[in-house]
């Protein structure tokens, strides 16, 4: 992986030294957005990423549900990169590409933390709840005795 990294570096970089095409630089984050869109396609990869807690108290199709909402807020950045590196002013897309690309990653992880953590304390509660019920109903051994 970090050799074709450091090829897709070098292509790139030499692309752009050879055309010398603003735009094409501009278009440079696309490929990036959509690379790791599809990377974040395969089923489940958030799952290795998540502490043993949220794998235990998560219900099972949440991480995978959360992979593919990524792979999707990347696709739609990539997206909306091409529309403002092609059709807006420099400056706009300088904003951008350090500002409005990186606030939706933010707040993507930010929310996803929020949600999950609420969902693992409600798990957490209602398992908590169970053994609390099982403790303290009496055993059907000792009712018959």
């Amino acid at each position: 992986m970090q050799w074709i990294s450091l090829l897709v570096v070098i292509v790139l970089s030499a692309i752009s030294i050879a055309t010398q095409s603003p735009r094409f630089v501009m278009l440079k984050p696309s490929l990036g957005h959509f690379a790791i869109a599809a990377a974040m396609l395969k089923r489940g990869w958030m799952s290795r990423y998540l502490p043993e807690i949220a794998l235990r108290y998560l219900p099972e199709n949440a991480p995978i549900v959360a992979g593919y909402a990524w792979a999707g807020l990347m696709a739609v950045l990539g997206l909306a990169n091409i529309v403002i590196a092609l059709w807006a002013p420099f400056a706009i897309w300088v904003w951008f590409i350090s500002v409005g690309a990186i606030g939706p990653k933010v707040a993507a992880f930010v929310l996803q933390y929020v949600v999950f953590r609420t969902m693992i304390r409600r798990a957490l509660r209602r398992a908590e709840g169970a053994a609390l019920a099982a403790v303290s109903r009496p055993s059907p051994a000792l009712l018959g005795s």
